[in-house]
């Protein structure tokens, strides 16, 4: 078990909380200007790219990064499910659905990029369907048992009760155990919706932590995470390593310990 989920569970601070917005706008300006640059960013082979949107938020959060990747050479969808709000059978059901169409439109392993609680749908789809799985990339996304990690466990729990259908149906379980495929958590400490220690997955042989200087709402629009997912996803199937920034990108990464 990591240090970081050693320790009592917390939300972030609520100054954290407060300031999400003005710092989220930023990050979108900073990704408006800096959009003509990266075209410079490593592309892709084709493959397929599935984007998971956060909980309340729909594909139109996701659309700025999707028309990126896009650009950079994958084959992207959003779910296309509306807002992220239940956590029941059908929409599993439905996401799942999500996976096989882009794995048979493609003809091999998808990429599967979730934001907050997109990323623990992208974990458990990996689970379930691991051989149509390439990688996960997980953004902000709180990746634990434990709903004390986030702002938002009332909401979540008033609208979905503190045991989701899947979960008494034994699945959604054991949220930290990564899947049997490269697993990226991309995670801020200055997140205000999600304790960073939340995000922090086990070391592993195929899984990795990257720290970004990011607010939570910002995580899909920030330079740095595009910089970060961009170099994820063109790695060759099956050549997956670990995440190391290189030339003056290192500056856009913490070197802290996540612990």
């Amino acid at each position: 078990m990591s240090n970081a989920s050693a320790i009592p569970a917390s939300p972030p601070s609520r100054l954290l909380a407060l300031t999400e917005p003005p710092r989220a706008l930023a990050e979108f300006a900073s990704f408006v200007a800096l959009r003509p640059l990266m075209g410079l960013l490593p592309h892709g082979d084709g493959h397929g790219v599935l984007v998971l949107p956060g909980f309340m938020a729909s594909d139109s959060s996701t659309r700025p990064m999707r028309s990126l990747l896009t650009s950079l050479g994958y084959e992207v969808e959003g779910w296309n499910l509306g807002r992220n709000v239940r956590v029941d059978n059908e929409r599993v059901e439905a996401m799942a659905g999500c996976v096989e169409a882009l794995f048979k439109q493609t003809g091999g392993k998808i990429s599967i990029v979730g934001w907050s609680l997109g990323g623990v749908f992208a974990r458990e789809l990996a689970k379930m369907m691991p051989d149509k799985v390439r990688q996960v990339i997980s953004l902000g996304s709180p990746i634990s048992d434990d709903r004390g990690h986030t702002n938002a466990a009332r909401l979540f729990e008033w609208l979905n009760g503190k045991e989701p259908e899947p979960v008494r149906e034994g699945q959604f379980t054991r949220l930290h155990i990564a899947p049997p495929v490269p697993t990226t958590s991309i995670l801020t400490k200055a997140d205000g919706v999600v304790a960073w220690r939340g995000s922090v997955q086990e070391p592993g042989a195929n899984t990795e932590n990257i720290e970004v200087f990011a607010s939570h709402i910002g995580l899909g629009v920030n330079p740095s995470v595009m910089y970060a997912i961009a170099n994820r996803l063109a790695q060759a199937d099956g050549a997956w390593q670990p995440f190391q920034a290189k030339g003056l990108a290192c500056a856009l990464f913490p070197r802290s310990r996540l612990h």
